[in-house]
């Protein structure tokens, strides 16, 4: 785990409710310092892993799972397939992550799955898996046109006054 603090994979581990594997590094904290997304060695226990940047953060996964409940990944991939623009962008987002992905990825023989999936591993383009995955990616600088929308979505992203999930996951 190159670049992570010992603190930050503790806190990861109660974030997502297991150990992390393969995590690189950081990429994006939160205003109180917690991880909120994290990037992912393409290649776990010698097997590929399409997912690059994963979602850590509690409030946030809370409110992107509330959307989905709402029913807005068959409204997102409704858009992808009546707005070409919006289609576009979409795939050049998963053709972006790919090219992220290669710079990391160290097998030859997973670099060639790997080739082939979108983020996340999608392997249709036109479909959205989930959109926790699509907000990492945002968040993490991708132009992911669906994770800027969902964000958009959201009033309060991340926690605010006293109440910091976070530093409530360390006791």
């Amino acid at each position: 785990m190159e670049g992570v603090l010992f603190e930050d994979v503790l806190i990861i581990e109660r974030q997502i409710g297991r150990k992390p594997l393969g995590v690189r590094r950081v990429v994006l904290r939160c205003e109180h310092n917690f991880p909120v997304v994290i990037e992912n060695e393409c290649e776990i226990d010698g097997k590929p892993f399409p997912t690059l940047f994963w979602l850590v953060c509690p409030k946030l996964c809370r409110e992107i799972s509330r959307l989905e409940q709402l029913g807005w990944i068959s409204r997102f991939e409704k858009i992808i397939n009546e707005d070409p623009d919006f289609e576009r962008a979409y795939i050049d987002a998963h053709l972006q992550v790919r090219e992220l992905r290669d710079k990391v990825v160290r097998n030859e023989g997973a670099r060639q799955i790997l080739s082939r999936l979108g983020t996340g591993g999608i392997r249709n383009l036109r479909t959205v898996k989930c959109l926790h995955l699509h907000v990492a990616d945002r968040l993490a600088g991708v132009k992911n046109p669906v994770g800027e929308m969902v964000l958009q979505m959201i009033d309060r992203p991340f926690c605010e006054g006293d109440r910091i999930l976070c530093r409530e996951l360390r006791a």
